[in-house]
């Protein structure tokens, strides 16, 4: 036989355990020094210029070298 369950406190459980890592998670984020924050975030677009300096295709139409676009 299956195991009975409450739904009612298996909902609670549940919504303790997403508090629980969203409340972990702001702590994480909150706990640093604005030099860590700014850091983090000039990691992130330097990694994202990076990979994009790296693709490869056809050139993007946005910046035509006469300044016209198609």
């Amino acid at each position: 036989m299956a195991e009975i369950i409450n739904l009612r406190e298996f909902r609670k459980r549940k919504d303790r355990k997403t508090k629980s890592t969203k409340a972990a998670r702001n702590r994480a984020l909150s706990g640093r020094s604005k030099t860590e924050k700014t850091r983090d975030e000039d990691n992130a677009e330097h990694a994202k210029s990076n990979l994009d300096g790296k693709k490869i295709g056809p050139p993007s139409t946005e910046s035509e070298p006469n300044g016209e676009t198609e």
